[in-house]
């Protein structure tokens, strides 16, 4: 038996090889790791969300939509309330952080497609103005 100190992924191993009589090819027998290795958990498998049937937005209709994720804190509007230009719209934490929703456009709050503390993904559709 030989014993051999190998690296793997910057692990060190101590490995003994035992030759064998005939040219047959030698096998390896895998001891401890030399170091505290860490151990990985395998990641769950990803779960894709059901798809979100969403009605179309009246057309010529400002849709504003989620910039990240994160969790609606509060809504400053109502449906059927005027808004214009620069007018808050809602509250999205994101990242320990309260992100300002603004109206990009002014007129009328059709819909609003959110509600207080729900999730959100960027490009969720928040608020409907017409």
């Amino acid at each position: 038996m030989k014993k051999f100190r190998i690296k793997v992924n910057g692990k060190a191993y101590e490995v003994e090889v035992e030759e064998i009589d005939g040219g047959g090819a030698a096998i390896p027998k895998i001891t401890a790791p030399t170091t505290p290795q860490t151990v990985v958990q395998p990641a769950a498998p990803a779960v894709s969300p059901e798809p979100k049937t969403v009605a179309p937005a009246p057309s010529g209709a400002e849709v504003v939509t989620a910039p990240m994720p994160g969790k609606i804190m509060s809504i400053k509007v109502a449906v059927g309330q005027q808004v214009k230009a620069g007018d808050l719209l809602l509250i999205l934490e994101a990242m320990k952080m309260e992100n300002e929703i603004f109206c990009g456009t002014g007129g009328t709050v059709k819909e609003i497609r959110v509600s207080e503390g729900a999730a959100v993904n960027p490009e969720d559709v928040l608020v409907v103005i017409a």
